[in-house]
Formats: structure tokens, C-alpha cells, sequence
């Protein structure tokens, strides 16, 4: 593993451990050459994954812009990040099980709203603004009022 600080190819593991519920394993490096320490993670990959964006583009899946959307959504929402990092691996986990390298946007969106709905109805009306762009108040009143029937019923 190269050394994101220097450069240097020649880095060392000095410890392995299970991460995210055992789907990863954490390994914390150090580089001999410039001292630096860095943490890596390993996890299985079912198939390589490609995104249909709604304009037709195609471009790879990229696991690190599906976190950061989602943790932008639950940023200070009293959700432990081990059990964020459990969601994004189920919702991968999920995504490669559909049996298609080919997966459009609009069923990843749908995916993670699902998850969302179902751990934090804040971050999932954080998540769902962005996704289906809102553009004023209003867009969020009405999607908050389809909400609310939906939680009396339960």
C-alpha cells in the first residue's frame, strides 16, 4: 500500500482488526520512510458496479460519494457512526445483489431513501430534499405531509 503522506510503496501493517460489523477489516499502517500512519480498510467486492446518472452519462460506483451523501444527511443526528457505516455497507451489499452492473441513480436514490426512512426521519428529509431537488419551502411541507399519515398508521 502506498504511503498517502510520501509516496513510499514499502509500508508496514501494524495491526488488523474486523470493522463494520465483520464485512471489512481496519488495518492501521505506518510508513518506515517518512513516519507517517495512515488506517486502510478491505472489503469484499461482489462485482464492479456502473451508475446510469438520469442523462444517460455512465460512470463508475464510487462507494466514498454514496458515504459522504449520507453522512451529510445524518451530520448531528444522534446515530452512532458504526451503525452509518452498517447501513452504506447493506445498502452496497444490497446494490451488487441485483444481480445488474448497470444500476440507474434513481434506484440507488430510492435505496438509500428507503434505509434512511427506516433509522432517522430527519436525515431521510435531509437526504430526500437534495435528491429530489426542492427548490422552496413548500416542497418540503408537502413531502413532510405525506410523511405524517404514514407515521399515525404505525
Amino acid at each position: 500500500m502506498r504511503c498517502p503522506f510520501c509516496g513510499n510503496v514499502d509500508t508496514q501493517v501494524k495491526d488488523s482488526r474486523p470493522a463494520e460489523d465483520n464485512v471489512a477489516i481496519r488495518r492501521r499502517r505506518f510508513c518506515p520512510a517518512c513516519g507517517g500512519r495512515f488506517t486502510t480498510y478491505e472489503r469484499v467486492q461482489l462485482r464492479d458496479l456502473v451508475v446510469i446518472k438520469s442523462t444517460g452519462r455512465r460512470e463508475d460506483f464510487d462507494r466514498s460519494k454514496l458515504e459522504r451523501s449520507i453522512r451529510i444527511a445524518m451530520q448531528k443526528r444522534p446515530v452512532e457512526p458504526e451503525r452509518i457505516d452498517q447501513m452504506i455497507s447493506g445498502i452496497v451489499r444490497r446494490l451488487e445483489s441485483l444481480g445488474e452492473s448497470d444500476v440507474s441513480s434513481k434506484v440507488i436514490g430510492e435505496i438509500v431513501m428507503e434505509t434512511l426512512s427506516r433509522i432517522d426521519t430527519v436525515g431521510y428529509v435531509r437526504f430526500a430534499s437534495v435528491y429530489k431537488n426542492f427548490q422552496a419551502a413548500d416542497d418540503f411541507d408537502k413531502f413532510v405531509s405525506e410523511l405524517r399519515p404514514a407515521a399515525l398508521e404505525e
